[in-house]
């Protein structure tokens, strides 16, 4: 393993994929912890903030390029940005459920399964890993 690629990858992606590092580990923090403390409230405040400059760093990177400039993951972007207002709505409100769902939505959705595409081969995050 060797971070070399990322650190000769352009700013945008050196920020979008350690803060994503960031969050997934922070995520998991949160996910272990009790719920509904001062500790989770200030966590979770942290982690929706990494995870809002996660999506917002995605619309600078243009690597995959599939309709003019754009691709899938920012359409996850935009998804993520919205799960996360829906979440913080919903605890404000009281709905707990509602807020669960949407936080491991955008933990499973934009954090592991996403991530897990960064592991494919030809990609930035393949070549940290694996080398080549």
């Amino acid at each position: 393993m060797s971070f070399a690629p990322l650190l000769a990858a352009p700013l945008p992606i050196q920020l979008h994929a350690w803060t994503a590092m960031a969050a997934f580990l922070l995520g998991l923090a949160v996910l272990a912890r009790p719920k509904g403390t001062a500790t989770h409230k200030a966590m979770g405040r942290i982690w929706v903030a990494l995870m809002l400059v996660v999506a917002i760093s995605a619309f600078w990177i243009h690597e995959l390029n599939q309709f003019m400039g754009f691709s899938w993951i920012h359409l996850l972007s935009i998804v993520t940005c919205y799960t996360l207002f829906m979440a913080i709505l919903h605890i404000r409100r009281g709905n707990v459920q509602a807020h669960r769902y949407n936080m491991l939505a955008t933990f499973l959705g934009a954090l592991v399964i996403a991530g897990l595409f960064t592991f494919l081969p030809g990609r930035i995050m393949h070549r940290v890993m694996f080398g080549g």
